[in-house]
């Protein structure tokens, strides 16, 4: 897709949003997504407008699947326009503020906030798989024993290689052991739900006292407790394990238990816990060093505590000794090892 200038930008969006004509457009920094955001603003109202440059295939069905959440009740935010050809969408602007900003809050008041986007992505984990044909949606490949697979392996390369020049032997046999093959066999076999797939705090608005989803083009069956991983051990956001634990039953409680006792509910989170962290280190490193975007390293350190932590909450038949042994004294440098 060809760039565009500001100028062309808001000649294009006066073209399919008649009221923002004579707007201001303000850049928005947005993670660490190759798509470009802008704020449009004009006495009319205002909106969000996201520039996709191609760069990945996932971002082309963002607004074919706002419209099937929408319809479903998930809290996502109203496509206003698209262009499909100049790889452009308008989507309703729902303001600044994250589920992140509200991190150094006191728990009575975020605890109602993180309810919120629990209720809202137990509606998303509740729609039928079968849904996605019926509506004839794109999805991203689904969760299965090699996606998990090349999750550890992203870890191993960008992570444990890229960032602590750990050697690639070394790398290899951790990737190797049975128990990290077992835990993404055990991860496969388990009831899959339409998941986010980046459910953490920078990707849920909060309207009003309304929790609303965002960056969700990455949907694709997987298991529920995936998506509560990202959010509950998200390395952004500090939450005691009191809190963890009363979000955690929360979910099990609105979403019928998912079928199975809180004790097995648990395990499995932890499970998704370690997988979920391995592969947001291994994007921290990836993102870091290869994609120009240094800033993902001070996320390093926070997720290895969480990775640690989570090791030590794994069932005595999931325990991940091996990794545990390899990260425990991992400290992050100020500079790459390479």
């Amino acid at each position: 897709m060809t760039t565009l200038t500001n100028e062309q930008l808001l000649t294009h969006t006066a073209s399919r949003l008649p009221h923002l004509e004579g707007a201001s457009l303000s850049p928005i920094e947005k993670g660490g997504s190759a798509r470009r955001f802008h704020r449009v603003s004009a006495p009319g109202g205002s909106a969000i407008l996201v520039h996709d440059l191609g760069e990945r295939e996932e971002n082309r069905h963002y607004a074919s699947l706002a419209g099937f959440l929408s319809a479903q009740g998930v809290p996502v935010p109203a496509v206003l326009a698209t262009d499909h050809d100049l790889g452009l969408l308008w989507l309703e602007d729902l303001g600044e503020t994250d589920l992140w900003a509200s991190r150094n809050e006191s728990w009575e008041v975020r605890r109602p906030l993180y309810e919120s986007a629990l209720r809202g992505i137990a509606l998303l984990h509740g729609i039928p798989l079968s849904a996605s044909q019926d509506h004839e949606l794109t999805l991203q490949r689904e969760f299965d024993e090699s996606l998990y697979a090349w999750e550890q392996k992203y870890f191993t390369d960008h992570c444990l290689g890229d960032l602590f020049g750990i050697a690639e032997k070394e790398r290899a046999a951790l990737l190797e052991h049975p128990t990290m093959v077992s835990m993404a066999r055990d991860l496969a076999g388990r009831p899959r739900r339409f998941v986010h797939r980046d459910f953490q705090s920078q990707n849920i608005l909060i309207r009003g006292d309304e929790a609303v989803f965002i960056d969700f083009q990455g949907m694709r069956p997987g298991v529920a407790q995936y998506d509560l991983a990202s959010l509950l051990l998200d390395p952004y956001v500090t939450l005691t394990a009191g809190e963890r634990d009363q979000l955690l039953g929360f979910y099990h409680g609105i979403a019928g238990g998912e079928g199975i006792s809180r004790e097995e509910f648990d395990r499995v989170f932890w499970q998704c816990g370690a997988q979920r962290l391995m592969q947001a280190l291994g994007a921290y490193g990836n993102l870091s060093l290869n994609l120009g975007k240094p800033h993902f390293r001070a996320h390093v350190a926070p997720a290895l505590a969480n990775l640690r932590e989570t090791l030590t909450r794994l069932h005595p038949e999931d325990r991940l000794d091996v990794l545990a042994d390899l990260i425990k004294d991992l400290k992050v440098s100020p500079t790459p090892n390479h």
